[in-house]
């Protein structure tokens, strides 16, 4: 067994293929946004049961609002403070800050975007599959 660091290699949590319990499958180095695309190659098998645990630093907001149509995300803020703003299909939007230690959830099906004044570090459990994204 090894330390690995959830910022540069996230995890993927999925159902174990021989039918009994789960699995967690460390990844490969994150590359930026591209990494995504062989991701859902490697995972997209599990559907929607598939979760994505990643881990990510923001100095300033989301250039862009994102969505997952097949399940919930949990945002954990680890540090600094971030404003989660969703956007629900019916239009009225929901804005929570979030400090260390604190978390907030992603329906299924709710744009949502981050700002960050200063710093902050969230980890992610996501079900990715479908994601979309569009801009700000």
């Amino acid at each position: 067994m090894s330390a690995a660091k959830l910022s540069e290699a996230f995890i993927h949590l999925g159902p174990n293929k021989d039918g009994r319990g789960a699995t967690a499958e460390p990844q490969p180095p994150f590359t930026g946004m591209d990494w995504y695309e062989g991701y859902g190659s490697r995972h997209g098998d599990d559907g929607p049961e598939g979760r994505l645990v990643s881990q990510h630093s923001f100095s300033e907001g989301w250039d862009s609002w994102e969505m997952h149509p097949k399940g919930s995300e949990v945002v954990i803020c680890t540090e600094g403070e971030m404003v989660l703003t969703q956007e629900f299909p019916d239009g009225h939007r929901e804005t929570v800050t979030l400090a260390a230690g604190e978390y907030a959830i992603n329906p299924p099906g709710v744009w949502h975007i981050a700002d960050v004044e200063r710093q902050a570090t969230a980890i992610f459990i996501t079900a990715g599959e479908g994601t979309q994204h569009r801009p700000r």
